[in-house]
């Protein structure tokens, strides 16, 4: 019994030592109800503003832009607020 504990401990500590760790990636858009960060290289490829909008608007709220950290590994942060008061309508999300 006590060979086939150490053998299935010495397979799993091998299984575990030969898996990649994939600690490096980091993806491009990254957001939750309160905010989120969008990698700086993808504003050159694609309309940051019109994500942070749809991404906001699908917790029925508004995007306001924090900062921009204009340099490579750099970020774009915004938050997602209430609607104002004020304001009858709720944000749309635009679909294409």
């Amino acid at each position: 019994m006590r060979m086939m504990g150490a053998a299935s401990l010495v397979a799993v500590c091998g299984m575990l030592a030969c898996a990649p760790a994939r600690a490096d990636y980091v993806p491009a858009f990254r957001g939750n109800d309160t905010g989120g960060i969008i990698a700086f290289p993808m504003a050159s490829q694609m309309d940051v503003r019109q994500l942070a909008v749809n991404h906001c608007a699908s917790y029925g709220k508004v995007v306001k832009f924090l900062a921009v950290d204009a340099q490579y590994g750099g970020y774009i942060s915004f938050a997602c607020r209430w609607v104002p008061y004020g304001a009858d309508d709720r944000p749309l999300v635009t679909r294409y």
